[in-house]
């Protein structure tokens, strides 16, 4: 079985005027609350980037196909397909990918961190790795 969630973010005026206000906000204290210490450039490559990650279960080793879109290190959509390869797996699987979209879409790719996404903690573990290929894919 393939489950897709594909979450777009879409960027209205208003909010990117909110956006900018708060980043302008933060360049007034001198903290804008991110890890970004190399002058405003992105670390990461725009675009959209694919891997794979894989954990294991009591029972079996499952994977999940993670593509993420960025755009200024923001992570702007989230796409994750899983083989699950038993009813058990299918079910942790289909929760985790109805729930990651709220947790790292909007957010800085380097700030992503899940443990358990939607009552499932092993899933995240196939994230985890497949996030970081990504990231390193996508080092500017």
């Amino acid at each position: 079985m393939t489950v897709r969630v594909v979450t777009p973010v879409r960027v209205t005026a208003a909010g990117v005027g909110v956006l900018g206000a708060a980043l302008l906000g933060g360049c007034a204290t001198g903290d804008t609350g991110t890890a970004d210490s190399g002058g405003g450039s992105p670390s990461h490559a725009d675009g959209s980037y694919t891997a794979e990650g894989s954990y294991a279960t009591p029972e079996s080793v499952e994977t999940v196909t993670v593509t993420v879109t960025l755009e200024g290190d923001i992570v702007t959509a989230v796409e994750v397909v899983g083989e699950p390869t038993n009813a058990e797996s299918q079910r942790y699987q289909s929760e985790f990918i109805g729930g990651i979209a709220a947790e790292v879409v909007g957010k800085d790719i380097d700030e992503v961190s899940v443990s358990r996404v939607a009552g499932s903690s092993l899933t995240s573990g196939g994230f985890r790795q497949a996030l970081d290929q990504i990231k390193a894919d996508s080092a500017a």
